[in-house]
C-alpha cells in the first residue's frame, strides 16, 4: 500500500490538556512516523503511512480525546511523504502563542483522586496532586507559552522522579506544568490569625477547628474560601455576622451528589453538571429537609447553591472528617458533612487571594488559616448556574469556564470592553473568539476597581490583542467608564459607549451568531438610558450596530433615588401613590417609621425620578408582600418573591399595550394591592407578567413582521418568570434566544459592548475590513 503522508493544524483547547502526548501514544500504536509540536494557533501534526494506517489514527482522534481537550477546527493537507524517516517524536514549540488558548482549571481526575487515597502511593493523601488532565491551569499562569517557567510553579523545581515523569510521554504528567510532589511541591500550613504556624498535620488541625464550631480560610484555585460546618447554625450565624452578610444565601459543598439529595432536589442533567471537570455551584431546588437540616444557609430562598469538591485539598477534609476511611466506596456513599464554602471576602470587596492578604483582611472572621505556597496568580471566583428547560442559565461564569473563548459568526476588528458597574466582566474580541473574563464583581471598592484593571490587563496579555477600540457603559461616573477613556488616551484608540441594554441584548446575538433584524425585550435593574432616564424594562429593535427603543413598562417613582433600589418598601409605596392612593395602603407599610416624609417627597416630586426598571417592579410587588422591606443584597426581594410564587391563571384585563407599545402594568397592580397572601400576591404577578410579556412582544413581532425575539437583563434570571414566559413566546411563532454561556445579567454584559463595538467599526471602515 503506497506510502502517504498528512499535515493536521488543529485548533481548540489542545494545548497544556495531554494532547501532544496522547497524538505521539496514538502515532506509535499505528506505526506511524512524523511528529507533533505546538504552534502559534494550536498544535501541528505531520504523520506518515499507508491510507488505512492514518485512517485509524484520525478514528482514534474523534473517539478518544484527553478528557480536557477540544478540537474546534482541524485543517487537513496531504504533503509529499518524506524518505527514511524513523519514529514519531514529540517537538519543541514553535511559532508565536499569541493565538493559543490557555485552559481553564479543572477538578481533580479519577486517576489522581485514586493516587490520592492510596496509602502506597507517593502521592498518598498530597493536597496539590494533579496531571495533564486536571489541576490549576488559568489561575496559575502568567503568560504564554503555557510552560513551567512562566506559572507559579517556578519557585518548586522538580524532583529526579517528577522530573521523569514529566520528560515522558508515556506519563499522564507529560509536560503538567503544575505537577509536585511531597518532596518537591508546595506544601500546607496551619497558622492562626496572627501568622503564628500551629503544631501538628495542617488538615487535622483545620477539622479540629471546624468541630469546634468555627471557621477556617482556606486557599483554593482562584482564592480563598471562608469554611464552616453549614449543619450547625450557631456556626453559620456566626460566620454571618462576622463577614457582615445577614442575608445572602451561602454556598455548599456536600461529597457527592447521593449526599446532596438529603436536602435537595437533584435531576440527572443537575447531578452532571455537578460532576463536571468545571465544578460549578449549582442552584438546586430545596427539599423541606433543607432548612430543618441547614435553616440560615438560603432563608427565603426557594435553591441552594451547591458544589461538589474539585481541589485535592478539599477531598481531602472530607476525608479527614469521615476519620480517613481506606478504599474507595466512601467517596460514592452518602455523607451527611456538608460545609459551608462561601468566597473569603468582606461585603463589597474582591476575594482575597495571597496569604498575606487573608491575613490582614479576614483576621476577624476565619480562626484559622489554612495556607500554602502555591501562589494564585489570577483571582477566580467559582462559578455559578442553574438549569432552566435543560438548559445553562449562569448567574456568575469564572472558574472552570475561564478563559475559554465563544466563537463568533464572523471576524473583524479587535475590541476590548470593560462592562458596567455591577457583576463587572471584561471581554477581548479576537477574530471569531469572544474572550470574556472572570467575575470580577460590583465596582464600589477600590479593590474591585484594581481586580477589573487588572483582569482586563491579563486578559489582553493572553490573547495578544492590541485594540482598536475600547467600549463601555453609557454611565460616565461609573469607574469601568472611566477606565476606558483612561486607556483611549494612552493607546490612542476611540472609546465606544453602548447603552446598557443594548448591550444586554447584543450579547445574545453575539452568542448565538444571529443574523439580521431582531426584537428585544431588556428587563434589568438599571442602566442608564438614552434619554437621560433610568431604564429596566424595555422594547427594542437591533440591526447590525443600531438599537431602536420601540416602547417601556410603565414608568414608577423612585423616591429617594439610589435608595428605593435598596428598600423594596419604598417602591410599594410609589406604586401605590401613582395608583392615586385610591385604595387602602396595606398595614406593613402605613406602619413605617419613615412613610409621612415620603409621602411628602412623593407629592413634591423631590428626588423621585421615573424609572421604566422591570427589577424595580420586582421589588415594588415584593414590597407589597413585605417579605423584604429592605435589601441586604441586590435582587433578594425579586428571589425571595420569587420562592413564593406558585402556578395560577393569570389576571385577565390585568395589562394594557398601548399604540405606542408602552406596556401597562397598572390593572395587575391595582388587583394585587386588594391581596394581603404574600403567596397569592406572588403567583399572580409572575403568571400575568409572563402573559403580558409574551402579549408585548408578540404584537411588536405582528407590526414589524420581525420573529427573532431576545430576552435579557438581570430579570431573565428568573426561573419561575421564564418557566412561564417562554412556552407562551414560542407558542405565538417566535424564535426566542436567551443567554446560555453567559449570564443574562450584567456577568454577560461586556460581550455586548465589544459585539456592537465591533459592528460600529465594521460600519465606519467597511472597505479596510471587507
Amino acid at each position: 500500500m503506497p506510502t502517504q503522508r498528512l499535515r493536521l493544524a488543529i485548533r481548540g483547547r489542545v494545548q497544556g490538556v495531554g494532547f501532544r502526548p496522547f497524538i505521539w501514544r496514538t502515532a506509535q500504536a499505528e506505526g506511524l512516523s512524523g511528529f507533533v509540536h505546538n504552534s502559534g494557533e494550536g498544535v501541528t501534526v505531520e504523520l506518515q503511512g499507508s491510507s488505512s494506517q492514518l485512517a485509524a489514527f484520525q478514528l482514534q482522534l474523534q473517539q478518544h480525546l484527553p478528557p480536557l481537550a477540544q478540537i474546534d477546527s482541524m485543517q487537513q493537507t496531504l504533503l509529499d511523504p518524506l524518505p527514511d524517516e524513523d519514529g514519531f517524536e514529540i517537538r519543541s514549540s514553535s511559532g508565536s502563542t499569541t493565538q493559543a488558548r490557555l485552559p481553564a482549571d479543572s477538578a481533580t481526575c479519577p486517576a489522581c483522586l485514586a493516587e490520592l487515597f492510596n496509602p502506597a502511593d507517593r502521592r498518598y493523601r498530597y493536597p496539590f496532586i494533579n496531571c495533564t488532565d486536571c489541576g490549576p491551569r488559568y489561575t496559575v499562569t502568567h503568560r504564554l507559552p503555557y510552560d513551567r517557567a512562566n506559572t507559579s510553579m517556578l519557585p518548586f523545581l522538580l524532583c529526579p522522579t517528577c522530573r521523569s515523569e514529566y520528560q515522558s510521554p508515556h506519563s499522564r504528567r507529560f509536560h503538567a506544568e503544575p505537577t509536585a510532589c511531597p518532596d518537591c511541591g508546595p506544601q500546607l500550613q496551619l497558622t492562626d490569625r496572627f501568622g503564628i504556624a500551629l503544631n501538628g498535620d495542617p488538615l487535622h488541625g483545620a477539622w479540629q477547628i471546624l468541630q469546634m464550631g468555627r471557621s477556617i480560610a482556606m486557599k483554593g484555585l482562584g482564592g480563598f474560601h471562608l469554611v464552616c460546618d453549614a449543619t450547625n447554625p450557631e456556626a453559620v450565624a456566626r460566620l454571618r455576622q462576622l463577614k457582615h452578610r445577614p442575608g445572602k444565601p451561602l454556598a455548599v459543598m456536600a461529597l457527592n451528589v447521593e449526599s446532596v439529595r438529603a436536602f435537595c432536589e437533584v435531576s440527572p442533567q443537575e447531578a452532571a453538571w455537578l460532576q463536571r471537570p468545571e465544578r460549578p455551584i449549582v442552584l438546586l431546588q430545596k427539599k423541606p429537609e433543607a432548612d430543618q437540616r441547614m435553616p440560615d444557609i438560603a432563608p427565603g430562598i426557594a435553591a441552594i447553591g451547591v458544589m461538589l469538591p474539585y481541589t485535592p485539598l478539599q477531598w481531602l477534609l472530607f476525608h479527614e472528617a469521615l476519620g480517613r476511611p481506606q478504599g474507595e466506596q466512601w467517596r460514592e456513599q452518602a455523607c451527611e458533612q456538608t460545609w459551608v464554602m462561601t468566597s473569603a471576602n468582606l461585603s463589597g470587596e474582591p476575594i482575597v487571594t495571597s496569604n498575606q492578604e487573608a491575613r490582614e483582611r479576614l483576621n476577624k472572621v476565619a480562626d484559622v488559616f489554612l495556607l500554602h505556597n502555591r501562589s494564585i496568580v489570577t483571582r477566580c471566583d467559582d462559578s455559578v448556574m442553574a438549569l432552566q428547560g435543560g438548559q445553562p442559565l449562569f448567574y456568575r461564569r469564572a472558574r472552570g469556564f475561564v478563559p475559554d473563548p465563544l466563537p463568533l459568526a464572523d471576524s473583524g476588528p479587535d475590541v476590548l470592553a470593560l462592562g458596567a458597574y455591577l457583576k463587572t466582566t471584561a471581554t477581548v474580541l479576537r477574530g471569531n473568539e469572544a474572550f470574556v473574563s472572570q467575575y470580577v464583581g460590583d465596582l464600589d471598592h477600590p479593590l474591585s476597581c484594581e481586580a477589573l484593571e487588572h483582569t482586563a490587563q491579563h486578559l489582553l496579555d493572553l490573547t495578544g490583542v492590541s485594540p482598536q477600540a475600547i467600549a463601555c457603559d453609557l454611565q460616565p461616573d461609573s469607574f469601568s467608564s472611566q477606565l476606558a477613556q483612561q486607556w483611549s488616551q494612552q493607546l490612542g484608540i476611540p472609546v465606544l459607549p453602548v447603552q446598557h441594554h443594548h448591550a444586554h441584548l447584543a450579547a445574545v446575538i453575539a452568542e448565538h451568531g444571529l443574523q439580521g433584524p431582531t426584537l428585544g425585550l431588556a428587563l434589568d435593574g438599571y442602566g442608564l438610558g438614552k434619554n437621560g432616564g433610568a431604564w429596566g424594562g424595555e422594547l427594542m429593535m437591533l440591526e447590525g450596530a443600531s438599537c431602536e427603543r420601540m416602547g417601556h413598562v410603565t414608568p414608577l417613582p423612585l423616591p429617594g433615588g439610589d435608595k428605593a433600589a435598596r428598600e423594596p418598601w419604598r417602591m410599594a409605596v410609589g406604586l401605590w401613590h401613582r395608583l392615586t392612593g385610591e385604595l387602602p395602603l396595606p398595614q406593613h407599610l402605613s406602619e413605617r417609621p419613615g412613610l409621612p416624609m415620603l409621602l411628602r417627597q412623593l407629592e413634591t416630586g423631590l428626588n423621585c425620578p421615573d424609572t421604566t426598571s422591570m427589577g424595580r417592579w420586582f421589588d415594588a410587588i415584593a414590597g407589597l408582600t413585605g417579605i423584604c422591606p429592605e435589601q441586604s443584597f441586590e435582587s433578594e426581594a425579586a428571589q425571595k418573591l420569587e420562592a413564593l410564587a406558585a402556578p395560577c391563571a393569570p389576571l385577565a384585563g390585568g395589562w394594557q399595550v398601548s399604540a405606542a407599545n408602552l406596556l401597562d402594568l397598572t390593572p395587575l397592580a391595582r388587583q394585587l394591592l386588594q391581596l394581603h397572601d404574600p403567596v397569592a400576591i406572588a403567583s399572580l404577578w409572575h403568571a400575568t407578567l409572563a402573559h403580558a410579556l409574551a402579549d408585548w412582544a408578540a404584537r411588536a413581532a405582528s407590526t414589524t413582521g420581525i420573529r427573532q425575539l431576545l430576552l435579557a437583563g438581570g430579570c431573565c434570571a428568573n426561573r419561575q418568570l421564564l418557566q412561564g414566559l417562554l412556552p407562551l413566546l414560542r407558542d405565538a411563532g417566535l424564535q426566542v434566544h436567551t443567554a446560555h454561556a453567559l449570564p443574562p445579567n450584567d456577568g454577560g454584559l461586556s460581550l455586548g459592548q465589544a459585539w456592537v463595538a465591533r459592528q460600529r467599526l465594521l460600519q465606519g471602515n467597511a472597505q479596510q475590513w471587507r
